[in-house]
């Protein structure tokens, strides 16, 4: 995880299209939340991004298991 937090640190996404033209595994969300696959897809982080301030909040981290336990995926 350490190598995604570095990449994604190193990155300036403007729009979740930029996303997708290098992270093909990513899954874009409402409101401006995108779930990263981690580990081949073991392990899932959730995060929210505000493209005009660069900035990330991460919501969620844990295996593919604990995340398709999640009810609401929109609560995260």
């Amino acid at each position: 995880m350490t190598e995604w937090y570095n990449y994604a640190m190193k990155s300036t996404w403007k729009t979740p299209h930029d996303i997708k033209e290098n992270l093909k595994t990513a899954s874009i969300l409402k409101n401006n939340r995108v779930v990263f696959n981690i580990c081949g897809n073991k392990y899932r982080i959730v995060v929210r991004i505000d493209y005009s301030f660069q900035m990330m909040l991460i919501r969620f981290v844990g295996t593919h298991a604990q995340y398709d336990k999640i009810e609401n995926i929109e609560e995260i």
